[in-house]
């Protein structure tokens, strides 16, 4: 059992969130814990936990602030976990629009993924999932259907590309660049829950909720601030929906050493990372029962916290309940099954990326994401424009954080919301 478990972890730590083995735990027949409903308000954060009806499924998200707020920012969780791991930056920032003296005040919006969280989980295959799959309409040669489209829903038509690029530009842990023969940008399974389908959700929620909202014209921009591989789902909203956003503020990037861009000897080593995934899918469920109880969470999320004082009991358990829900096994097994998809450096180097400024933040603790990696993220997407006589880059600044791991924004909060508040002055 333990060197499964240990493979297991292996598996979950190369495509970004290695502690959240145990959550995943889920046997749909047998509820591992009470709380598998929506609480009224988040124990994180005691905000009320709104609903946000997207293309006939059911959203999560908490917002904080004024509405007439000087900034205002949509917060982009990683995978398996929720808005609920923003507790401390939703805390910190609300708590500035009550500093005495304070100049600025901030609005701040954070939402649950499809597919994560206390938001829908629908199966893969089911009908209207497959309709509101991002995938749909983005390549050529696709015969598949937006669901704007299809729907009739106005709005701008998508960046469409190639499903497999070729000679694309990446990093290496080394701090090098290099250049990936071939990038599919397809989910192998075709599932709904993708970077594409999460990238839409983001963009209608910012026009749907977030403008709606405002006591401004409703044209106001946002700030877009992800963590991990909330990364992905952001960088490809700016690439679709520029007009909507203003910054995007990255913390610890995650790489995805299981894509299949990424994977080395990829011809040998794919088909047996393949084989794993489909052995997850069809037998996994047991096996994530056995470890899903508040103790072993706790466990393995102290190895990418370099700070363990901050892995509390409102963390475990904020992260583990909505996991426990009907549909989120197999939620986990299809993203642990995404060996595919955009990575961070072909999003910023393509020559569609508007000139929409990137921050990016890490904790130089952080076991799965390379330090010289994230370094040289600045260089290697570095491009030529029309006009331009030097480089130019998106990613304006790179900022280390010492003694923190994957979470800076839990472990590290204050350092972290005054990097923000940084980026918004510079906006």
């Amino acid at each position: 059992m333990k060197s499964v478990q240990v493979l297991l972890a292996s598996l979950l730590a190369q495509l970004g969130a290695p502690f959240l083995l145990p959550q995943t735990a889920v046997c749909r027949h047998a509820p591992l814990h009470a709380a598998t409903t929506m609480p009224s308000h988040s124990p994180a954060t005691d905000l009320q936990n709104q609903i946000y009806g997207w293309r006939g499924y059911d959203v999560r998200y908490q917002v904080s602030g004024p509405l007439d707020a000087d900034h205002t920012l949509l917060l982009v969780h990683g995978l398996f976990v929720n808005s609920d791991h923003w507790r401390k930056m939703i805390k910190g920032l609300s708590a500035k629009n009550h500093e005495d003296g304070h100049g600025k005040t901030y609005r701040v919006y954070a939402i649950d993924l499809f597919g994560s969280g206390w938001s829908s989980k629908p199966s893969r295959n089911d009908r209207k999932a497959q309709q509101v799959n991002g995938e749909n309409g983005r390549f050529y040669e696709d015969k598949s259907q937006c669901f704007r489209e299809a729907n009739d829903v106005p709005g701008p038509k998508k960046v469409r590309s190639k499903p497999t690029l070729s000679n694309v530009p990446l990093g290496t842990a080394a701090g090098g660049n290099r250049l990936a023969t071939s990038l599919d940008l397809r989910h192998p399974l075709r599932s709904p829950y993708n970077f594409y389908t999460w990238s839409e959700q983001l963009a209608d929620f910012t026009r749907e909720v977030i403008q709606a909202d405002s006591s401004s014209d409703g044209k106001k921009k946002i700030t877009l601030v992800a963590n991990s591989i909330g990364t992905m789902s952001s960088l490809q909203a700016v690439l679709d929906e520029p007009d909507l956003f203003n910054g995007c503020f990255v913390i610890n990037p995650n790489y995805r050493e299981l894509h299949m861009a990424e994977v080395p000897f990829g011809s040998v080593s794919m088909p047996l990372v393949r084989q794993i995934q489909s052995l997850l899918r069809s037998r996994g469920h047991g096996l994530f029962k056995t470890l899903a109880t508040p103790e072993t969470v706790k466990q393995i999320l102290n190895e990418p916290y370099a700070i363990s004082e901050a892995v509390d009991d409102e963390l475990v358990s904020v992260l583990l309940d909505p996991l426990l829900t009907e549909g989120a096994d197999d939620v986990v097994f299809d993203t642990l099954s995404y060996s595919a998809g955009p990575l961070p450096e072909q999003q910023l180097s393509s020559p569609d990326f508007p000139d929409v400024p990137v921050w990016v933040t890490y904790g130089q603790e952080d076991p799965w994401t390379p330090p010289r990696r994230v370094e040289s993220l600045q260089k290697v997407v570095e491009r030529i424009r029309e006009g331009d006589e030097e480089p130019t880059s998106p990613v304006k600044r790179v900022i280390p954080l010492e003694g923190a791991g994957h979470c800076p924004h839990d472990e590290v909060p204050d350092l972290v919301n005054e990097l923000v508040i940084e980026f918004l002055n510079s906006l």
